[in-house]
């Protein structure tokens, strides 16, 4: 890439993600209630995501070879409980992953 094409590759990058910042502010007004569907939006997408990302990480492992899946089991079971435990998404991220890194090496 040329300097002209990074430095705009740059910055349309940070005008999208300012326009997907601050465009709910401008649609929604503090004045008027939010809409029925976006509240309900805003309940079950991050259930939905997690969803996807679990299954996302799971795709190419083989339950019929090898370890047969029990570190990603295992490592996905500690994640959630320590989010039921604690309620912190950054520790569960963390604990889960760590202890996946330990199983597998």
């Amino acid at each position: 890439m040329t300097f002209l094409e990074q430095v705009l590759t740059i910055g349309v990058c940070a005008a999208a993600t300012m326009l997907t910042r601050f465009l709910p502010f401008l649609v929604f007004s503090s004045k008027k209630p939010t809409p029925p569907y976006i509240r309900f939006l805003g309940k079950v997408l991050p259930s939905a995501v997690f969803a996807m990302l679990v299954i996302y990480c799971v795709r190419n492992v083989s339950f019929l070879t090898g370890s047969h899946g029990i570190p990603e089991l295992i490592g996905i079971a500690v994640t959630a409980a320590l989010h039921v435990w604690k309620r912190n998404m950054l520790l569960s991220i963390f604990g889960g992953t760590a202890l996946y890194m330990v199983l597998v090496h």
